[in-house]
């Protein structure tokens, strides 16, 4: 077997990528975690709690981060991806792409002076796009590592050639533009495909006005908006009219169990639905909310009392009908034209805000990742795995965790993270 077969390759820093690090890690196997964005932490890291103990996320994830880049046999490629991979089971070589930063991660002490001169705005995904961030950036507030990031797509003097203030300011003489992407070839003995997910954009269903009717967002929109760390440093309020609202009603499954789009369930929009609402509740207290499902799923541990608890104590109503249409009236409120189910009827109701719970969908870039490690995709285009057996790819030593495979929540992901992990280390065992 090749020298420096016995590390582990994951890919993605999410909590599931996170957690299998982990777990190796504490095994003493030597683990490179390959992350796309300026920094580690996921999908969980723009969640303000989570379900069923409405928990608050980044309490929950921070100290696993910190963990993870403190470690001594994990190390972090951020702005990474993984391009190829040869070779079998206990001995593959993968090849990863380091894009530059432009900062340099050892001389730079996130101090904002760069940040707060930037000139340049451009909308922050990481807030789904409800403010502008600065072309020098931190990808959110707890993120790790804690070294700002030059966007080289805005940034005014990587295209242009003019502007240079960041590196003007900068005490610590961080700012490098000269950096180049970095080729490695990496030997490891397994992967672990952690890549998370994507959220269904709902512009194609024009039924409901996303994008045209302005108090019409999505759920991911909803819990920036909830969030202290978010937009409006959680404060709820109306993009049209920044009014806290009183009335909200969130529509399940969009773009979910639809053959237009996706002929599956999402799994977790039902408990995220809820615990929205709650948290809405818990800002303001005069709030209720109507939430419109096709089916309510409540599959894991306590999740069925946690519906009946936001019925009893967070003013919450749960409605089994179909919206069919969301209007507007003269004061920007959406109208909601829905079929009652239980009532045999067609009703219309206006409300101040209304939430689209977007559907789980296979991250924009699978093709590429799935065509780079020789893996299968199933018919939804997720990471196809065995029957069985869901953590195992079709492709021996390459394991999958978290949604990436199939929508789940995070302590399935959690929980499938650490099988992989142990799955991952009995190669290295077998090995030695």
């Amino acid at each position: 077997m090749a020298k420096g077969a016995n590390l582990v390759l994951i890919i993605g820093a999410g909590i599931a990528g996170i957690q299998a690090a982990l777990d190796l890690a504490n095994m003493g196997i030597k683990v490179h975690v390959i992350e796309k964005r300026p920094c580690i932490g996921g999908r969980m890291a723009q969640l303000d709690k989570t379900f069923p103990t409405n928990d608050c996320s980044i309490c929950i994830l921070a100290p696993k981060l910190s963990e993870a880049a403190r470690h001594p046999n994990i190390i972090l490629h951020t702005l990474s991806e993984v391009v190829g991979l040869k070779g079998t089971a206990g001995n593959f070589n993968a090849k990863i792409v380091e894009y530059p930063r432009y900062v340099n991660l050892d001389k730079c002490i996130n101090c904002g002076d760069c940040i707060e001169k930037c000139p340049t705005r451009v909308d922050d995904d990481f807030n789904a796009g409800l403010k502008k961030r600065r072309a020098i950036y931190l990808d959110y507030l707890q993120g790790i590592p804690a070294k700002v990031t030059i966007d080289p797509q805005h940034c005014l003097f990587i295209t242009r050639g003019k502007c240079g203030i960041c590196k003007k300011v900068c005490k610590k003489e961080a700012i490098e533009y000269d950096q180049k992407e970095k080729n490695i070839n990496l030997p490891v003995s397994s992967v672990i495909v952690a890549t998370g997910y994507d959220l269904f954009d709902p512009t194609p269903l024009v039924r409901y006005g996303y994008g045209k009717i302005q108090n019409v967002i999505t759920a991911i929109e909803l819990e920036r908006l909830e969030c202290a760390s978010g937009p409006t440093d959680g404060h709820l309020q109306r993009p049209s009219d920044k009014k806290a609202p009183k009335k909200l009603g969130i529509i399940q499954c969009v773009g979910s169990r639809d053959k237009n789009f996706n002929n599956y369930c999402s799994s977790i929009c039902c408990m995220y639905a809820t615990k929205e609402a709650m948290i809405a509740h818990e800002h303001d207290n005069e709030i209720e909310t109507k939430i419109f499902y096709i089916d309510l799923r409540a599959g894991g541990k306590n999740f069925r009392e946690y519906l009946e608890r936001g019925e009893q104590e967070y003013n919450i109503s749960y409605v089994n009908g179909k919206v069919a249409e969301i209007r507007e009236d003269k004061d920007k409120n959406p109208i909601l034209i829905y079929e009652d189910i239980n009532k045999g009827k067609v009703l219309t109701e206006t409300f101040d805000l209304v939430v689209l719970a977007t559907s789980v969908v296979p991250r924009k870039d699978v093709d590429k990742i799935a065509d780079a490690l020789g893996l299968e995709r199933n018919e939804y285009n997720f990471i196809k795995t065995l029957p069985g057996v869901p953590i195992k790819t079709t492709k021996a030593g390459i394991f999958a965790c978290g949604s990436c495979h199939e929508p789940m929540d995070i302590p399935s992901s959690v929980v499938e993270a650490s099988g992989a992990a142990a799955l991952a280390a009995e190669i290295i065992r077998k090995s030695r």
